[in-house]
């Protein structure tokens, strides 16, 4: 099978990447090389940007394939790019959406992909959804062949995914654990919540390439394991040896003083999601999310661990946590006074 990915060295892809590889996959990785990455041996790069579609077209010359995955669409205008490139050229096109773009607040906490698309909190999954209006238009119109993949928040051994951390230095929340300074968890940390493990993601996305039954579909692939965002907080610290030292405050709260955060609180992490992953083990027989959380944070861990270069510290998001702590507690003694005198 001959399977292009656009993209292929991130977060969630990496894992994907890897499992092709394994699988005697015939893979190409279409991308911009800035960066040296450690790539299977038996997996050939395309160097070209996706942005400029020109040469994208050039590098790519008479080139089909079985499959192709965008992991690198995130606009409108990202797929209409795709639609012109792999139009003819791709028997099957996988566009990786999001979870964030399933209905918020939910209906009913059990997920399923016929779950409404509708999030008025995060821009960033309203353009999801809007990629995914696209292509299925395409699909209905003019038989584009696309698949459509929803994964939630997925790790690997390079992040530490905890509701409230540095995305790009996530050992700031380690750190801080480390040196026993509170960590935010929104709500009262008993809201559930799914992580998955990138190779458990793979295992799904992997068995979906050159599917041509799952033209027309949407599927999310993630982890059956649901556990309370205390859990997740307290297995990190477990896997750290240290006792955390949790505050909750809610997303309200944590939104009105740091706006960033609307769209990945309000918008994704601070309410309970459940996935029903029976449509992905039926289109991929034996799909079973392996890596308990437990297992998986050990291994992020000892990645860290294993080169001190990788512990870096986001001062700046230390700065805005330490804050937003402080006017908290400091609203919360006002009310104690007023309350109890």
């Amino acid at each position: 099978m001959n399977v292009l990915f656009i993209g292929g060295t991130g977060i969630i892809s990496t894992a994907s990447t890897r499992l092709a590889a394994e699988r005697k996959i015939d893979l190409t990785l279409l991308r911009r090389g800035q960066h040296t990455v450690d790539l299977p041996k038996n997996v050939r790069t395309i160097t070209a940007d996706i942005s400029n579609e020109a040469a994208v077209a050039e590098a790519l010359g008479s080139l089909s394939f079985d499959a192709v995955v965008d992991w690198t669409a995130f606009t409108p205008a990202d797929v209409e790019r795709d639609i012109r490139l792999f139009r003819g050229r791709a028997r099957q096109f996988i566009f990786i959406s999001s979870a964030s773009a399933y209905q918020k607040p939910v209906g009913r906490y059990l997920i399923t992909e016929s779950t409404p698309l509708a999030n008025p909190y995060w821009q960033y999954s309203r353009d999801k959804i809007a990629c995914e209006d696209r292509l299925m238009k395409a699909y209905r119109e003019e038989g584009f062949p696309v698949t459509i993949v929803r994964p939630s928040l997925t790790y690997g051994d390079t992040q530490i995914p905890l509701a409230v951390n540095s995305w790009l230095k996530p050992w700031t929340a380690v750190d801080r654990m480390l040196r026993g300074k509170k960590l935010i968890v929104p709500g009262d940390g008993s809201s559930l919540w799914v992580i998955t493990h990138n190779s458990d993601f793979a295992q799904g996305l992997v068995g979906l390439l050159g599917h041509q039954q799952a033209i027309g579909h949407a599927f999310h692939i993630t982890s059956d394991e649901a556990m309370t965002w205390d859990q997740f907080y307290r297995i990190t610290a477990q896997a750290a040896s240290v006792e955390p030292q949790l505050i909750h405050i809610a997303s309200d709260f944590i939104s009105a003083c740091l706006p960033d955060e609307v769209g990945g609180l309000t918008g994704d992490k601070s309410v309970s999601v459940v996935f029903d992953n029976s449509k992905i083990k039926r289109f991929v027989p034996g799909y079973c999310a392996k890596v308990p959380f437990a297992q998986g944070i050990q291994r992020t861990l000892a990645w860290f661990e294993a080169d001190p270069r990788r512990k870096q510290i986001d001062e700046e998001a230390n700065a805005s946590w330490d804050k937003l702590i402080d006017a908290y507690e400091s609203g919360l003694d006002e009310a104690l006074r007023k309350f109890r005198p």
